[in-house]
């Protein structure tokens, strides 16, 4: 029997190679996230060779605006035209991008490249998920995904280390180059194991919905990129401009999406509890996980006097505690209604938040370190439990736009997050060492705006050492109390899932009737 994808899309024959095809959407999401870490990592340098210091964070802002814009439009592509086909032009993008930006001899042309990198990515993550929907029943979907989910922490762990490595032993350009062969070998495997026949069905596509949403996005979200990047103030009138013209598209693209036959984001998916919940869910939990802990590696540097990749990788308990529990969730699915595992495994997060935000100048590594396994295992119960529900709780056709909408808004969130801790974690140190007054030296009161970037002045007389410190890890309790806050509602939210088991057995019978 035929596993038969409605909605014009193509049929995925039982003759699939799974292992291929897993194999194939595992490299892919591996080396889309590897992309944006490596980068990171090599961009001193990169700078340094190709200049134009004041685009240094568009490398990664633009990168995150494509990405954002097209994941929605992409995903509904993958419903109206085939998973393997869409995902393939995303490889293509991805692997194009690439070659860009590895020839690249100016900031300007690897800002194109990083777009293009961009849009491709905006496809793997999500139509990895919809392609791994579509081979397994739900009870194997729950262990397979729960799987997935964690896979997302490996680049996070090699990124540094192969950006050093390529930077130090080869050329900041390979980089980039070192996801040709990838990429293609990544395809090769899906295209091979992945059998997607084609159904005859004439589809209209809603370009002006389209174009709408990615003006929208792409409006409100350089709103926290040129914060962050270029110094501007939340109130100051370009900011404000461009969130209300962001917010004026945005009203025009749902009147569009309610009036054509086709939309890009069906507005009926928010009638349903469970993504409307889950969309509230994944929003808080980026702007309170990647707001407070974009900025950790500074607290590391600073008061625990740590090397920059030693308070990189002191976050890793917090990936090893995910890992953990997002395996165990995995099987438990199928067998314990979300609602409580969600509600249950965000107590942990409420927890470790709290922690962190009565940090001291006494804390210990390995506090911190147990404060993060904690926190972890909480959020746990996001990675990949979120796409089963999102699948179970949406009709077939509609499968690959949901998965790519409910994940935009943790980018969205994430996006903001990054810039409004970063500017509150700034404006607090600021307004705390500028109380010292006289007691600093004349190069710190000059250069107090520099504080968030460049750390403790190094010139500060010994005496006033502990006492700037200690400033910085009250400005950094201070961030964590708003991100403990955040954990709270998340987890008050999590209780307004709707009260079920992941399970197959009603839309196996479904498809027996269809068959017979």
């Amino acid at each position: 029997m035929e596993n038969v994808l409605k909605g014009g899309q193509g049929t995925l024959e039982k003759k699939n190679h799974k292992v291929l095809v897993m194999i194939g959407l595992l490299i892919g999401i591996i080396f889309s996230e590897l992309d944006e870490t490596v980068v990171s990592t090599a961009m001193p340098t990169i700078i340094r060779e190709l200049g134009g210091l004041s685009l240094y964070g568009w490398v990664a802002g633009i990168y995150m605006l494509a990405m954002s814009a097209f994941m929605p439009i992409l995903g509904k592509l993958a419903d109206l035209y085939g998973r393997k086909k869409v995902y393939l032009i995303c490889m293509a993008l991805f692997i194009g991008g690439s070659i860009v930006c590895g020839l690249s001899h100016s900031m300007t042309l690897l800002l194109v490249g990083r777009g293009i990198q961009g849009i491709g990515a905006g496809g793997l993550m999500p139509l990895a998920m919809t392609i791994s929907s579509d081979l397994f029943p739900v009870e194997q979907r729950a262990k397979v995904q729960g799987l997935m989910g964690p896979v997302m922490f490996i680049p996070m762990l090699l990124g540094p280390l192969m950006g050093g490595f390529f930077v130090d032993q080869v050329s900041w350009h390979w980089i980039f180059f070192v996801n040709i062969p990838v990429g293609v070998i990544a395809a090769i495997f899906l295209a091979s194991g992945l059998r997607e026949s084609k159904q005859a069905k004439k589809v209209a596509i809603d370009w002006g919905g389209a174009i709408l949403l990615v003006a929208s996005i792409v409006s409100l979200l350089i709103t926290p990129v040129l914060v962050q990047n270029n110094g501007y103030a939340w109130d100051s009138p370009l900011i404000v401009s461009i969130l209300v013209v962001g917010a004026a598209l945005f009203g025009i693209f749902v009147w569009v999406e309610s009036k054509v036959k086709e939309p890009i984001v069906p507005l009926h998916l928010f009638k349903n509890r469970n993504i409307v919940v889950l969309s509230m869910i994944v929003f808080i939990v980026g702007l309170g996980l990647m707001g407070a802990f974009s900025s950790f590696p500074y607290f590391g540097q600073n008061v625990l006097g740590l090397t920059p990749t030693e308070s990189g990788y002191l976050q890793l308990p917090m990936m090893v505690g995910a890992v953990a529990s997002s395996m165990v969730c995995g099987f438990l699915l199928t067998k314990v209604r979300y609602r409580e595992i969600f509600g249950i495994g965000f107590i942990l997060p409420v927890i470790g938040f709290y922690f962190f935000s009565h940090i001291n100048m006494d804390t210990t590594i390995m506090q911190i370190i147990m404060f993060f396994v904690i926190s972890g295992l909480g959020m746990g119960v996001l990675f990949g439990s979120d796409n089963l529900i999102v699948q179970e709780s949406v009709e077939k056709e509609h499968t690959g736009v949901a998965l790519a909408t409910v994940p935009l808004f943790q980018t969205i969130g994430a996006t903001i997050g990054v810039s409004l801790f970063g500017n509150l974690l700034s404006s607090t140190l600021i307004s705390k060492i500028g109380s010292l007054g006289s007691q600093l030296p004349e190069s710190v009161k000059g250069h107090m705006h520099d504080l968030a970037a460049g750390g403790i002045p190094k010139d500060l007389p010994p005496n006033l050492v502990t006492t700037v410190k200690t400033m910085f890890v009250e400005s950094f309790q201070y961030i964590y109390m708003y991100s403990f806050a955040a954990m709270i509602i998340v987890f008050i939210l999590c209780w307004f899932l709707k009260k079920e088991v992941l399970s197959s057995k009603p839309k196996e019978a479904e498809e027996l009737q269809t068959g017979a």
